[in-house]
């Protein structure tokens, strides 16, 4: 099939190069020239393990093409992703300006039957307003449908979450749309039964609902993480003895500082907002990113614990800065709430993570942050280590360099990684829940 894909970020970027590896001609449309320029030389705006490689083998194949030619694509092709961004206002409400001005962009120069597919995560009705944008501004007799087709995508693992999806959910009007999107995504699908068909509002929901309830998790867990230091229970034995029931599982219920990325914060509030928008007010999802704000904050109360409110004269060392392992996003990571609340009390940071440097400095520019190469090089004159994102090369200790490196062996685990047994060689270690 040719597709074209409206906007090359974290979604359209990785969906538009699985496309093409299988096999379909892809349109990559992006507005920002210098974007554009760098993904035709190969050079991508974004860490996602493997996805470099795939670019630049379809790229050569010529399956993948980017461009900032709206009308070259479309001429080209007749089903249409919009992938745009859709950002929060500052009251926490979805902003659509992106979505809509790609609908009217589309309108100026479609010239052909198309499908367009809303894969941007966006409120209940939005894919009806953006048919009603499209149509309103044609000046040609073209019919439009419109479907929706969310994306559950999770970073690090993006490629995999594409190739292999465990569903695929369609909303659409009527058959013919069903069978189109079945028929492009069958490279992907191998049972059937992995198409979840309905209506474009239900469609639309399901997304928000899906990542409001994995958030719900992460922060009841990180609310029972909190009682069971106030009782003297484990929360990682009580992870064990709740997950083992079939009904509940072990995923996503990981005490630790928080949640962040572009996802999980975002889609908690907008969901939040379309219900009070709607005369329903959501207490649980309040509470839900209220926890997650508040948990941010929990291995600063354990520092100023154990070094008092004034941190002048000391020095910490934080091993991960991304919202997870595996990405370079940083975006509402609890490690730059934790680095400036460090900084704010008077103490100094020496930071270190395999891919999110680059992004964490854009985000927070404060000369009391020292950035190294390696992990170890900021434990030298270190007075505790503090780790924040639990990336695989962190999980094994070497405890004769930490003990040799660090002021005081005093560690400060944001996410349960290591065992107690690391006290009997004389390190501090201060964990959340246990």
């Amino acid at each position: 099939m040719k597709l074209t894909i409206i906007g090359t970020g974290y979604v359209g970027l990785v969906t538009g190069t699985c496309f093409a590896e299988m096999g379909n001609r892809v349109y990559c449309v992006d507005n920002d020239l210098e974007k554009i320029a760098n993904l035709k030389n190969n050079i991508l705006p974004i860490y996602e393990p493997n996805l470099a490689s795939l670019v630049k083998s379809n790229q050569k194949k010529g399956d993948l093409i980017f461009t900032t030619d709206l009308k070259e694509a479309l001429d080209n092709s007749n089903i249409i992703f919009i992938a745009v961004g859709t950002p929060e206002h500052e009251d926490g409400s979805v902003n659509l300006d992106y979505v809509y001005d790609v609908a009217s962009e589309i309108a100026d120069v479609i010239s052909q039957d198309s499908l367009i597919v809303i894969k941007s995560t966006v409120p209940v009705g939005t894919a009806f307003k953006v048919k009603k944008v499209i149509e309103s501004n044609l000046n040609k007799d073209i019919k439009i449908d419109i479907a929706s087709n969310p994306e559950f995508l999770k970073e690090g693992v993006a490629i995999a979450d594409c190739m292999h999806p465990d569903r695929v959910i369609i909303g659409a009007q009527n058959d013919e749309v069903f069978e189109t999107l079945k028929e492009l995504y069958s490279s992907f699908i191998v049972n059937s039964d992995r198409f979840v068909l309905m209506d474009v509002k239900s469609a639309e929901m399901s997304k928000y609902v899906a990542n409001a309830l994995l958030a719900t998790k992460i922060s009841f867990m990180n609310e029972i993480a909190n009682i069971c230091e106030k009782v003297g229970a484990n929360v990682k034995n009580v992870r064990l003895g709740i997950g083992s029931d079939k009904r509940i599982g072990y995923d996503f219920i990981y005490a630790g500082c928080g949640y962040g990325g572009s996802c999980f914060p975002k889609d908690v509030k907008g969901l939040i907002n379309t219900a009070l928008d709607n005369g329903y007010e959501p207490k649980i999802l309040a509470n839900v990113d209220e926890v997650n704000e508040n948990q941010k904050l929990v291995l600063i109360n354990k520092i100023v614990d154990r070094f008092g409110e004034d941190l002048s004269g000391l020095t910490f060392g934080i091993w991960g800065l991304s919202f997870k392992p595996q990405t370079d996003d940083v975006r509402c990571a609890p490690s730059l709430i934790i680095a400036s609340e460090i900084i704010k009390r008077g103490g100094k940071i020496r930071a270190y993570d395999p891919k999110a440097i680059d992004n964490f400095k854009q985000s927070l520019d404060s000369e009391n942050i020292a950035y190294k190469n390696s992990k170890y090089d900021v434990l030298d004159g270190a007075d505790a280590l503090v780790l924040i994102t639990e990336w695989k090369e962190f999980r094994a200790l070497d405890l004769d360099e930490l003990s040799k490196r660090l002021n005081q062996k005093i560690i400060f685990d944001g996410r349960n990684i290591y065992s107690p047994k690391i006290r009997k060689a004389g390190f501090e270690l201060y964990q959340i829940g246990c």
